[in-house]
């Protein structure tokens, strides 16, 4: 039962850390822009981040907890080893302002500490594949839909002045950074309620048919919206200023594609990464100015991270599954 409680406290502590490492997701255009504060912009988004499980039904929670890794295989020993793996890569690309996904940190470390435990039997390939795919199709949703939202909004506006247009679209970039904190909060939080209720599986306290209990909802909900509240500032600087430099009315296209992509992907289960969603979103909107509007250098780097991002958690959380086997041997 000790044990239990330490994975428990590991899935909430990544949970903070997934909150900390992702408030660029929903704050960077925001505060980039100058229409919040850096603080008053973490308070908006900490809110929507836990009022998110009055909006979202738990469907992402469940294809985490069934959908990668057989639930009837998994040990609380597995658990801790991909819960450590995805802390110690959230933490490594958080130092170097690395915009990456802790979506699928948490999906490369239950991959990697299942197969050292079980083997490859153990992993749901239909699952882990659909996960892989959304690494370009998210990204790639968000690019094309806010190189349309703001065509769009370019021409709705082409007779207004800048002035006047930059007044309008500061006030609505609220209500566009407010859905994508909502969209955050309504697909992440949901991820670490799946581990946990694994763990109480693995645990013999829970079964596959029981639902998630209020509990773990509110636990992760309010982990993640305390980690958004502290506001990963190295990350919001790479997404707010050097990917493109961005105006009001682009950060409200940004969010508002980024928002409506989290939406629909929260909607039919699917964990997708919010930091991939908003990242394809920005370049999209810089893209629409040209291509040399992009910092395409600094995107280089990032796209890196996320080819990396679950291979490498893979190969960490084998590692210390077998580091935890032997000193719990």
């Amino acid at each position: 039962m000790t044990f239990l409680y330490i994975v428990v406290g590991l899935v909430l502590i990544f949970d903070f850390i997934n909150g900390f490492h992702d408030s660029a997701n929903s704050i960077a255009t925001i505060v980039s822009t100058k229409v919040l504060s850096p603080l008053a912009a973490v308070s908006m988004a900490a809110f929507f981040n836990f009022i998110a499980f009055v909006v979202f039904p738990l469907r992402v929670a469940t294809t985490i907890g069934k959908g990668v890794v057989n639930p009837d295989v998994i040990s609380l020993t597995v658990i801790a080893a991909a819960l450590l793996a995805a802390i110690t890569w959230n933490l490594f690309t958080w130092w170097y302002g690395l915009p990456s996904s802790s979506s699928h940190t948490l999906v490369g470390g239950l991959v990697g500490a299942a197969v050292a435990s079980s083997g490859w039997g153990s992993v749901v390939m239909a699952g882990v594949i659909k996960i892989v795919v959304f690494i370009v199709i998210a990204p790639l949703i968000g690019m094309i839909m806010s190189f349309i939202i703001s065509a769009i909004v370019i021409y709705i506006a082409r007779n207004h002045s800048p002035l006047g247009v930059d007044k309008y679209f500061r006030r609505l970039q609220l209500l566009s950074a407010a859905a994508f904190s909502l969209g955050h909060g309504g697909n992440d939080a949901q991820k670490s309620m799946g581990i946990i209720w694994v763990a109480l599986i693995a645990a013999g306290l829970a079964t596959k048919n029981d639902p998630i209990a209020l509990w773990i909802v509110l636990s992760c909900h309010t982990a993640i919206a305390l980690g958004t509240l502290t506001g990963g500032w190295r990350i919001v600087k790479t997404m707010g200023q050097k990917i493109t430099k961005l105006k009001p009315f682009e950060g409200f296209c940004a969010e508002t594609a980024g928002a409506i992509t989290l939406f629909g992907a929260t909607h039919f289960g699917i964990p997708v990464s919010t930091t991939h969603t908003i990242t394809g979103a920005i370049i999209g909107v810089g893209a629409r100015k040209g291509i040399s509007a992009v910092k395409w250098g600094v995107t280089r780097n990032i796209f890196w991270a996320w080819i990396l991002t679950i291979p490498v958690s893979a190969v960490v959380g084998s590692l210390i599954f077998h580091f935890l086997k032997w000193i719990l041997a």
